[in-house]
């Protein structure tokens, strides 16, 4: 099963407040008070004027992202980031091969990293979404991981999470599903 992920975490109201005004801006809530806003090719034109770019050489840790960070979309995170930390994150997989990778901005400043990893053959904590995560204020609970605590798994693709935004869901509303499945 393929799961892709190019999206922006941070708290939900920073990026409500951060996109209010963008066309193209989605938002999917997630669990802790946090929020994703699945990253487009509408959304990259909106914030920069230009279409998105995309890396043609495989991940790496010199490449780590597939999309091209482009300075007019840098400059937006960091804009962001002077209200709360922000991370980019993304993430492919296919059949169990494929990669993680993130930054966090905060103060203006990028923080921490970017990471990448395309092996995952250390703890969960160093894997780089659960690291950025973790820089952002996720606090561990019943879930295996931060990833999993905020609700990151619910959706398998950037389609997935805009429907998800669209309908206003929120990563609660799975768990509340499965516990009716489960009283059933």
């Amino acid at each position: 099963m393929a799961y892709q992920l190019s999206a922006v975490v941070a708290d939900v109201e920073l990026l409500r407040e951060q996109t209010a005004e963008l066309d193209h801006a989605v938002l999917g809530e997630l669990r802790q008070d946090f929020g994703l806003l699945p990253v487009t090719p509408q959304l990259v034109v909106e914030l920069t004027g230009s279409l998105p770019d995309f890396a043609t050489d495989d991940r790496s840790a010199e490449h780590p992202f597939g999309l091209v960070l482009s300075p007019a979309l840098v400059e937006s995170l960091i804009r962001w980031s002077e209200a709360g930390p922000v991370a980019y994150l993304e993430a492919e997989f296919v059949g169990g091969a494929g990669y993680q990778s993130a930054a966090v901005w905060l103060g203006g400043t990028l923080t921490w990293g970017p990471h990448f990893d395309d092996e995952l053959d250390t703890s969960r904590e160093q894997w780089p979404i659960n690291g950025a995560l973790a820089r952002l204020g996720v606090e561990p609970g019943d879930w295996i991981d931060p990833f999993a605590e905020l609700g990151l798994h619910l959706e398998r693709n950037t389609e997935g999470w805009l429907a998800h935004g669209r309908r206003r869901l929120s990563a609660d509303y799975w768990d509340e599903l499965v516990e009716q499945w489960e009283n059933q």
